[in-house]
Formats: structure tokens, sequence, C-alpha cells
């Protein structure tokens, strides 16, 4: 057991913070422990008030390779691991057909 107590790890998760979680797909899985994430969101139009889908791509870690191209998947950030990679797999929310 860890020399910490429960009150003390609370502590610390609330001074280093909520870690960011987003949804998407996976786009490409070709590298070895490493795939590439797409995240869609909706934004509205300072002008036209109309709501545009803008998307993101993340480098994230995944290391059982167990994703596949289409997989919804969820990430959080981590510390980072290489020169882009700063997110990692959390689950697997939904596999592809």
């Amino acid at each position: 057991m860890n020399e910490l107590g429960t009150g003390e790890t609370i502590e610390i998760m609330k001074k280093r913070g909520l870690r960011k979680q987003r949804v998407g797909i996976v786009l490409k899985n070709k590298m070895d422990k490493t795939v590439i994430i797409r995240v869609d969101r909706l934004v509205k139009h300072s002008l036209y008030k109309k709501y545009v889908r803008k998307s993101s791509t993340y480098v994230c870690h995944d290391e059982q390779n167990g994703c596949g191209i289409g997989d919804k998947v969820t990430i959080v950030e981590t510390r980072p691991l290489s020169k882009t990679k700063h997110w990692r797999i959390s689950k697997i929310v939904e596999k592809a057909a």
C-alpha cells in the first residue's frame, strides 16, 4: 500500500486537476502502439450563427494495439510520450462493423 492516505491522494488530484477527455474515431492504426484519432465538434459561426462542424486530429498511445480503423474510442490527456503523443486510449466505446 502507498504511504499516502486517501485524503492526501484526493488533495493531490485536486491540485493536479482533471485530465481532458475526448471521444473520437480511429483514422489510422498502421504504427506500433500509436493511432490517429479524429475528434469532431460543433462551433457556432460568429457572423452567420450557423453551426459548423470542425475536426481535430490527435496522436494517441494504444498499449495493446487493440484499436481498428473506424472504432469509437475515449482518449485521455497524459504526459508527453513522444514529440507528438500527448494522449492515450482510455477505452474502446464501440468497435467498427
